[in-house]
């Protein structure tokens, strides 16, 4: 590995480690939360819900695309699927910052078991998929293409997993938001 890629995954593995430390302060209920920012921020689960599902959407055709040789569109689905990803961080901890968390109304129904699972398995495997969606953002974007399909291996079932989950936990949570 020559010298600027080590810097590189160094940089992946700081941003793998900071990123998630930060949104974990910021969502300590200790945490003071923003209270001048409106009521508009109360919109922003339903923001992210969408922008999940056509995460979901931009995954499932940017395979597509590469499976059918259109690597150009490829590349250009991917880089919009990782922008997505950027602009859901920022709803994502803006949301958190202003308005409380929000609890699944119904703990007796046979249902939440469910939710949870989904819950958790999405928080935990958000933080694996990070890391990997880095490295192979990087090395498509460096053109090292056969460590960028090795990396995808892992990572693509992952992110997509997560986007879905994303969006079935807003759709369980939703009848809950204040």
């Amino acid at each position: 590995m020559e010298i600027e890629e080590k810097k590189s995954i160094l940089w992946i593995n700081i941003l793998s480690f900071l990123i998630p430390l930060v949104v974990a302060i910021l969502l300590n209920p200790r945490f003071p939360k923003v209270e001048n920012l409106g009521n508009w921020t109360k919109m922003l689960p339903h923001v992210i819900g969408a922008i999940n599902s056509i995460t979901s959407i931009l995954l499932i055709f940017g395979f597509y695309l590469i499976k059918t040789k259109q690597i150009e569109q490829h590349r250009r689905i991917m880089t919009l699927a990782f922008g997505l990803g950027a602009v859901f961080l920022v709803c994502y901890v803006l949301y958190h910052l202003t308005n409380p968390s929000t609890s699944y109304g119904d703990k007796d129904s046979w249902v939440y078991p469910i939710y949870l699972f989904i819950l958790i398995s999405h928080i935990v495997l958000s933080l694996v998929v990070l890391p990997l969606v880095l490295r192979a953002y990087f090395f498509a974007w460096t053109k090292q293409f056969q460590k960028h399909r090795k990396m995808v291996k892992f990572a693509y079932p992952i992110w997509l997993y997560v986007s879905i989950t994303g969006v079935i936990a807003y759709l369980m949570i939703r009848p809950f938001y204040n």
